[in-house]
């Protein structure tokens, strides 16, 4: 096998391996990699087999001598096509430990992604991770709706609904990047002191760029908008990627209607609906609030696993 960095000139081809990939995700293309390309160091690699194939690529960056798959990612790993198996896959993490060590690395920091994000079954690199000796360090809860399945609302959420059909709350697909990042920046800072991962000028180029992948809703009361919604979309999931609520929208239960509307009516047809995670404090702390919100909706865990491999 071959491993090398990526380069500018690998462009054409990194794509087209995401475009066909079993893992494939539209985070993985270069020009949504890159819209942080200022905050972190590229380390992103292609792995070629012995006739010269590429057979997978690596999304990472490196920080004080440690490799990440990818620090301004969700998620990670080996992206590969529907060809690869797990002997395959032994080996790449084989010449990947001999690549790195010529490097001078010291380790891998390796996330997973979750199974419900993979197209066709893709946990080769698990199992590679673990004949790798590679040590679990972090597991994030991710809640997820499985939409082939009857969707079960609680009695909360149920009620909360209804009160918004009640008070007339309309809901809309919208452009409206300025007026929903200001409304999220607010809540965000008010309630946990954070900004959004984006600047507005990110989310508003990605969405250009990705207009069938990034979306938003909001609902209005009397055209006053009172919430919305960020969706990422992907061949058969949908993310939350971003939620907020006004004052108003929270007495009114605007949100908790718009997320019905997304679940019940936008991505009826795609088989899950993922609201993200609950955690902080790298996975110890489970914010108990938050995700019994997103189980009122019928919403149930699916881990997101970190790995650390050892450089040896």
């Amino acid at each position: 096998m071959d491993i090398i960095r990526y380069r500018k000139e690998d462009e054409n081809i990194w794509n087209e391996f995401v475009k066909n990939a079993k893992n494939s995700n539209f985070l993985f293309f270069r020009n949504y990699m890159e819209y942080h390309s200022d905050r972190f160091d590229d380390y992103s690699l292609l792995i070629f087999d012995e006739n010269k194939k590429l057979i997978s690529i690596f999304p990472a960056n490196i920080k004080d001598n440690i490799i990440y798959s990818h620090q301004g990612l969700t998620f990670g790993g080996f992206v590969v096509d529907d060809k690869m198996k797990t002997e395959t896959m032994l080996n790449i993490f084989y010449a990947l430990i001999v690549f790195l060590k010529q490097e001078n690395i010291k380790k891998v920091l390796y996330k997973c992604i979750p199974y419900i994000y993979h197209i066709k079954p893709s946990e080769e690199d698990r199992y590679s991770l673990f004949r790798s000796n590679a040590k679990l360090i972090r597991r994030d809860i991710t809640s997820t709706i499985d939409l082939t399945e009857q969707v079960r609302y609680s009695k909360g959420r149920k009620w909360t609904i209804n009160k918004a059909k009640k008070e007339n709350v309309k809901t809309i697909m919208s452009e409206d990047y300025d007026f929903f990042w200001s409304l999220l920046s607010n809540v965000l800072e008010s309630q946990h002191k954070v900004k959004p991962v984006h600047s507005l000028e990110e989310i508003k180029s990605l969405a250009k760029q990705f207009p069938k992948n990034i979306k938003l809703f909001l609902s209005k009361k009397d055209e006053v908008i009172v919430s919305g919604a960020l969706i990422y979309e992907n061949k058969n999931i949908v993310h939350t990627q971003y939620l907020a609520n006004t004052e108003l929208g929270r007495e009114i239960g605007a949100l908790d209607l718009l997320i019905d509307y997304l679940i019940k009516d936008v991505y009826k047809d795609k088989k899950y609906f993922d609201f993200g995670i609950s955690n902080e404090d790298a996975g110890r702390y489970l914010n108990t609030g938050l995700i019994a919100q997103k189980e009122g909706f019928g919403a149930r865990a699916v881990v997101h696993d970190f790995y650390e491999l050892e450089i040896k």
